[in-house]
């Protein structure tokens, strides 16, 4: 395996804040559980003219759109699936209908219901 793998990157350590002297009593001046992540692609420095970012803007919102569309069409045809795999499950509309099969014997138990 070594011989055909790519070399792994390098990236730069940031420099250390201690004062080179090690540790005291084994305390260290960084918190031992925290990651120091190098940033791989680092924030710029400036801010880019004002056409560059409006050109960002528009790709960023033409993306979100994309994505938003293709969510709902997900869902929409995710619910059109499910509907028709309960009507195959089940013979009939799968939804719940709360009226009774029989019209004539509902249509007369709401006469007798009434005052």
């Amino acid at each position: 395996m070594g011989e055909s793998d790519p070399p792994k990157k390098q990236y730069p350590v940031p420099p250390s804040s201690s004062n080179g002297s090690g540790n005291n009593n084994g305390s260290s001046s960084k918190y031992s559980g925290h990651n120091h992540k190098i940033h791989v692609n680092p924030p710029e420095t400036v801010n880019p003219d004002p056409t560059t970012l409006k050109d960002q803007w528009k790709f960023a919102a033409r993306e979100y759109s994309k994505w938003y569309s293709h969510a709902w069409g997900t869902a929409l045809l995710a619910g059109v699936a499910f509907f028709a795999l309960g009507w195959a499950i089940k013979g009939q509309n799968p939804l719940l209908t709360f009226r009774s099969d029989d019209a004539s014997s509902s249509s007369s138990d709401k006469e007798k219901s009434r005052p």
